[in-house]
Protein backbone atom coordinates (compact mmCIF):
# COMPACT_ATOMS: atom_id res chain seq x y z
CA UNK A 1 0.00 0.00 0.00
CA UNK A 2 1.41 3.20 -1.14
CA UNK A 3 1.52 6.75 0.81
CA UNK A 4 -1.72 8.25 -1.10
CA UNK A 5 -3.94 5.08 -0.33
CA UNK A 6 -2.91 5.31 3.46
CA UNK A 7 -3.83 8.94 3.35
CA UNK A 8 -7.23 8.49 1.69
CA UNK A 9 -7.94 5.82 4.71
CA UNK A 10 -7.08 8.42 7.45
CA UNK A 11 -9.27 10.76 5.04
CA UNK A 12 -11.68 8.64 5.49
CA UNK A 13 -11.22 8.08 8.98
CA UNK A 14 -11.03 11.32 9.97
CA UNK A 15 -14.47 12.65 8.60
CA UNK A 16 -16.12 9.37 10.02
CA UNK A 17 -14.72 10.26 13.37
CA UNK A 18 -16.08 13.91 12.81
CA UNK A 19 -19.45 12.72 12.30
CA UNK A 20 -19.64 10.22 14.86
CA UNK A 21 -18.15 12.64 17.70
CA UNK A 22 -19.54 15.77 16.84
CA UNK A 23 -22.65 15.14 14.31
CA UNK A 24 -21.14 16.65 11.49
CA UNK A 25 -21.40 15.33 7.88
CA UNK A 26 -18.56 15.46 5.68
CA UNK A 27 -18.38 12.23 4.25
CA UNK A 28 -19.76 12.68 0.91
CA UNK A 29 -17.73 16.24 0.04
CA UNK A 30 -15.34 16.10 -2.74
CA UNK A 31 -12.54 14.08 -1.46
CA UNK A 32 -9.82 16.55 -3.50
CA UNK A 33 -11.69 19.46 -1.41
CA UNK A 34 -11.56 17.12 1.63
CA UNK A 35 -7.94 16.49 1.51
CA UNK A 36 -6.80 20.47 1.22
CA UNK A 37 -8.29 21.57 3.80
CA UNK A 38 -7.40 18.96 6.57
CA UNK A 39 -3.42 19.40 5.20
CA UNK A 40 -3.60 22.83 5.88
CA UNK A 41 -5.37 22.35 9.65
CA UNK A 42 -2.34 20.22 10.19
CA UNK A 43 -0.24 22.25 8.89
CA UNK A 44 -1.46 25.18 11.13
CA UNK A 45 -1.37 22.64 14.14
CA UNK A 46 1.99 21.70 13.82
CA UNK A 47 0.68 17.96 12.78
CA UNK A 48 2.83 15.36 11.20
CA UNK A 49 0.05 13.19 9.95
CA UNK A 50 -3.64 13.13 9.48
CA UNK A 51 -4.18 10.21 12.04
CA UNK A 52 -2.36 13.01 14.73
CA UNK A 53 -4.62 15.14 13.97
CA UNK A 54 -7.68 13.17 14.09
CA UNK A 55 -6.17 12.31 17.82
CA UNK A 56 -6.40 16.17 18.39
CA UNK A 57 -9.89 16.85 16.89
CA UNK A 58 -12.03 13.90 19.04
CA UNK A 59 -10.26 14.99 22.14
CA UNK A 60 -10.23 19.16 21.38
CA UNK A 61 -13.04 20.39 20.15
CA UNK A 62 -11.55 23.78 19.96
CA UNK A 63 -8.80 21.92 17.24
CA UNK A 64 -12.57 20.63 15.67
CA UNK A 65 -13.83 24.83 15.55
CA UNK A 66 -10.64 25.60 13.53
CA UNK A 67 -11.51 22.48 11.14
CA UNK A 68 -14.92 23.63 10.59
CA UNK A 69 -13.67 26.90 9.54
CA UNK A 70 -11.27 25.68 7.22
CA UNK A 71 -14.84 23.15 6.02
CA UNK A 72 -16.33 25.86 5.63
CA UNK A 73 -16.68 27.77 2.34
CA UNK A 74 -16.61 31.22 3.57
CA UNK A 75 -14.92 32.99 0.62
CA UNK A 76 -17.22 35.69 -1.86
CA UNK A 77 -17.92 39.04 -2.48
CA UNK A 78 -20.48 41.48 -2.90
CA UNK A 79 -22.68 40.99 -6.26
CA UNK A 80 -20.30 37.77 -6.59
CA UNK A 81 -21.36 37.23 -10.65
CA UNK A 82 -22.78 40.76 -11.62
CA UNK A 83 -24.62 39.35 -14.54
CA UNK A 84 -26.73 36.99 -12.57
CA UNK A 85 -27.87 39.74 -10.30
CA UNK A 86 -28.40 42.30 -13.46
CA UNK A 87 -30.83 39.71 -14.79
CA UNK A 88 -32.56 38.51 -12.10
CA UNK A 89 -33.38 42.61 -11.40
CA UNK A 90 -34.56 42.72 -14.67
CA UNK A 91 -36.55 39.13 -15.39
CA UNK A 92 -37.28 38.23 -11.91
CA UNK A 93 -38.14 41.33 -10.04
CA UNK A 94 -41.06 41.81 -12.01
CA UNK A 95 -42.42 38.56 -11.12
CA UNK A 96 -41.23 39.18 -7.71
CA UNK A 97 -43.67 42.35 -7.60
CA UNK A 98 -46.90 40.31 -8.18
CA UNK A 99 -46.55 38.87 -4.61
CA UNK A 100 -47.86 40.15 -1.48
CA UNK A 101 -45.10 38.53 0.58
CA UNK A 102 -41.46 37.00 -0.36
CA UNK A 103 -39.31 34.24 0.90
CA UNK A 104 -36.03 33.71 0.10
CA UNK A 105 -33.78 31.28 1.03
CA UNK A 106 -29.58 31.68 1.01
CA UNK A 107 -28.37 29.07 2.24
CA UNK A 108 -24.44 28.72 2.75
CA UNK A 109 -24.03 32.19 3.66
CA UNK A 110 -20.43 32.36 3.51
CA UNK A 111 -19.67 36.08 5.76
CA UNK A 112 -22.25 37.94 4.30
CA UNK A 113 -21.78 39.43 1.19
CA UNK A 114 -24.89 37.57 -0.56
CA UNK A 115 -26.73 38.62 2.06
CA UNK A 116 -26.63 42.05 2.09
CA UNK A 117 -26.48 42.05 -1.69
CA UNK A 118 -29.37 40.65 -1.47
CA UNK A 119 -31.38 43.10 1.09
CA UNK A 120 -29.79 46.04 -1.09
CA UNK A 121 -31.05 44.48 -4.73
CA UNK A 122 -34.53 44.26 -2.41
CA UNK A 123 -34.37 47.62 -0.88
CA UNK A 124 -33.82 49.37 -4.52
CA UNK A 125 -36.57 47.68 -5.97
CA UNK A 126 -38.95 48.45 -3.33
CA UNK A 127 -39.49 45.05 -2.00
CA UNK A 128 -37.49 44.82 1.27
CA UNK A 129 -40.46 45.61 3.23
CA UNK A 130 -42.37 42.96 2.15
CA UNK A 131 -39.40 40.59 2.21
CA UNK A 132 -38.19 37.74 4.66
CA UNK A 133 -34.95 36.56 3.69
CA UNK A 134 -33.68 33.43 5.86
CA UNK A 135 -29.76 32.70 5.92
CA UNK A 136 -28.45 29.34 6.75
CA UNK A 137 -24.89 28.04 6.99
CA UNK A 138 -23.86 24.53 9.29
CA UNK A 139 -21.56 26.87 10.99
CA UNK A 140 -22.43 29.28 13.78
CA UNK A 141 -19.41 31.41 13.87
CA UNK A 142 -19.63 31.58 9.68
CA UNK A 143 -23.56 32.90 10.86
CA UNK A 144 -22.15 35.32 13.64
CA UNK A 145 -19.59 36.58 11.45
CA UNK A 146 -22.42 37.41 8.66
CA UNK A 147 -24.67 39.01 11.18
CA UNK A 148 -22.01 41.75 12.19
CA UNK A 149 -22.19 43.54 8.99
CA UNK A 150 -18.55 44.12 8.55
CA UNK A 151 -16.17 43.95 5.88
CA UNK A 152 -12.27 45.23 5.25
CA UNK A 153 -12.45 48.84 3.77
CA UNK A 154 -10.16 47.48 1.50
CA UNK A 155 -12.77 45.31 -0.64
CA UNK A 156 -15.11 48.44 -1.27
CA UNK A 157 -13.56 49.04 -4.77
CA UNK A 158 -14.13 45.48 -5.75
CA UNK A 159 -17.42 45.50 -4.26
CA UNK A 160 -18.65 49.23 -5.63
CA UNK A 161 -17.66 47.83 -9.15
CA UNK A 162 -19.77 44.87 -8.61
CA UNK A 163 -22.61 46.47 -7.52
CA UNK A 164 -22.58 48.88 -10.35
CA UNK A 165 -21.87 46.58 -12.90
CA UNK A 166 -25.33 43.95 -11.23
CA UNK A 167 -27.64 47.39 -12.08
CA UNK A 168 -27.60 49.36 -8.55
CA UNK A 169 -29.33 51.91 -8.70
CA UNK A 170 -27.95 54.10 -5.60
CA UNK A 171 -24.22 55.25 -4.48
CA UNK A 172 -23.31 52.40 -3.02
CA UNK A 173 -20.82 53.98 -0.69
CA UNK A 174 -24.43 55.10 1.11
CA UNK A 175 -24.84 51.75 2.57
CA UNK A 176 -21.88 51.84 4.68
CA UNK A 177 -19.61 53.52 7.11
CA UNK A 178 -15.89 53.54 6.49
CA UNK A 179 -14.69 53.58 9.95
CA UNK A 180 -10.31 53.01 10.38
CA UNK A 181 -9.68 49.51 8.31
CA UNK A 182 -13.21 48.38 7.90
CA UNK A 183 -16.77 49.61 6.77
CA UNK A 184 -19.64 48.86 8.44
CA UNK A 185 -22.70 48.41 6.92
CA UNK A 186 -26.06 50.22 8.10
CA UNK A 187 -28.24 48.03 10.33
CA UNK A 188 -31.62 48.60 8.15
CA UNK A 189 -30.08 46.53 5.65
CA UNK A 190 -30.68 43.40 8.61
CA UNK A 191 -33.66 44.15 9.67
CA UNK A 192 -35.95 41.68 7.52
CA UNK A 193 -33.29 38.65 8.29
CA UNK A 194 -33.71 35.46 9.79
CA UNK A 195 -30.24 34.15 10.35
CA UNK A 196 -30.26 30.13 11.36
CA UNK A 197 -27.97 27.06 11.73
CA UNK A 198 -29.08 24.60 8.50
CA UNK A 199 -26.88 21.87 7.41
CA UNK A 200 -27.81 21.01 3.65
CA UNK A 201 -26.25 17.68 4.33
CA UNK A 202 -27.99 16.48 7.36
CA UNK A 203 -31.14 18.59 7.34
CA UNK A 204 -34.14 18.92 5.26
CA UNK A 205 -36.33 21.39 4.11
CA UNK A 206 -38.22 23.79 6.76
CA UNK A 207 -40.70 26.20 4.89
CA UNK A 208 -41.77 27.17 0.89
CA UNK A 209 -39.69 30.27 -0.95
CA UNK A 210 -39.97 32.16 -3.94
CA UNK A 211 -36.14 32.36 -4.29
CA UNK A 212 -33.57 29.93 -3.31
CA UNK A 213 -29.75 30.75 -3.75
CA UNK A 214 -27.42 27.89 -3.33
CA UNK A 215 -24.35 28.96 -4.95
CA UNK A 216 -20.82 27.79 -5.22
CA UNK A 217 -21.67 25.56 -2.42
CA UNK A 218 -22.55 21.86 -4.03
CA UNK A 219 -19.30 22.14 -6.48
CA UNK A 220 -17.54 20.64 -3.02
CA UNK A 221 -20.15 17.66 -2.80
CA UNK A 222 -20.07 14.55 -4.98
CA UNK A 223 -22.81 13.15 -6.82
CA UNK A 224 -24.68 11.58 -4.77
CA UNK A 225 -24.66 14.55 -1.99
CA UNK A 226 -25.39 16.83 -5.20
CA UNK A 227 -28.57 14.91 -5.81
CA UNK A 228 -29.78 14.93 -2.14
CA UNK A 229 -29.61 18.63 -1.94
CA UNK A 230 -31.42 18.95 -5.16
CA UNK A 231 -33.99 17.32 -3.59
CA UNK A 232 -34.42 19.72 -0.94
CA UNK A 233 -34.34 22.95 -2.74
CA UNK A 234 -36.84 21.34 -5.13
CA UNK A 235 -39.40 20.71 -2.32
CA UNK A 236 -38.48 23.78 -0.52
CA UNK A 237 -39.47 26.29 -3.68
CA UNK A 238 -43.30 27.60 -4.56
CA UNK A 239 -44.56 26.06 -8.25
CA UNK A 240 -42.84 28.95 -10.80
CA UNK A 241 -39.90 29.50 -7.41
CA UNK A 242 -37.24 30.80 -8.65
CA UNK A 243 -33.37 28.75 -8.16
CA UNK A 244 -30.19 30.30 -8.34
CA UNK A 245 -26.95 28.07 -8.53
CA UNK A 246 -23.33 29.38 -8.80
CA UNK A 247 -21.32 29.90 -12.32
CA UNK A 248 -20.09 26.85 -12.57
CA UNK A 249 -23.02 24.60 -11.13
CA UNK A 250 -26.29 23.24 -13.21
CA UNK A 251 -29.33 20.49 -13.08
CA UNK A 252 -27.76 18.13 -15.43
CA UNK A 253 -27.95 14.87 -14.59
CA UNK A 254 -29.49 15.59 -11.30
CA UNK A 255 -32.85 14.32 -9.98
CA UNK A 256 -35.07 17.01 -10.85
CA UNK A 257 -33.32 18.44 -14.27
CA UNK A 258 -37.01 18.10 -16.46
CA UNK A 259 -38.15 19.93 -13.75
CA UNK A 260 -37.23 23.81 -14.02
CA UNK A 261 -37.03 25.91 -16.85
CA UNK A 262 -33.88 28.20 -17.45
CA UNK A 263 -34.37 31.98 -16.96
CA UNK A 264 -30.83 33.40 -18.50
CA UNK A 265 -28.66 31.54 -20.86
CA UNK A 266 -25.57 31.53 -18.46
CA UNK A 267 -27.95 29.00 -16.68
CA UNK A 268 -27.40 30.27 -13.24
CA UNK A 269 -31.30 31.00 -12.90
CA UNK A 270 -33.98 28.23 -12.66
CA UNK A 271 -37.69 28.37 -12.68
CA UNK A 272 -39.65 25.81 -11.02
CA UNK A 273 -42.21 24.87 -13.52
CA UNK A 274 -43.39 20.99 -12.53
CA UNK A 275 -44.86 20.01 -9.65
Amino acid sequence: MNKNEIEAIEVRLLLEAVYQRYGYDFRNYAPSTMRRRILKCMEDESLPTITALLDRVIRDPAVMNKLMMDFSITTSTMFRYPACFKIFREKIIPVLRTYPFLRIWLAGCGCGEEVLSMSILLREEGLYERSRIYVTDMNEAVLEKAKSGIFPVGKMRDYTLNYTESGGKSVFSDYYTAKYDHARFSPELMKNIVFAQHNLVTDGSFNEFHVIFCRNVMIYFNRELQNRVHVILYQSLIHLGILCLGEKENLHFTPHENDYTEVNDQKSLYRKTRL
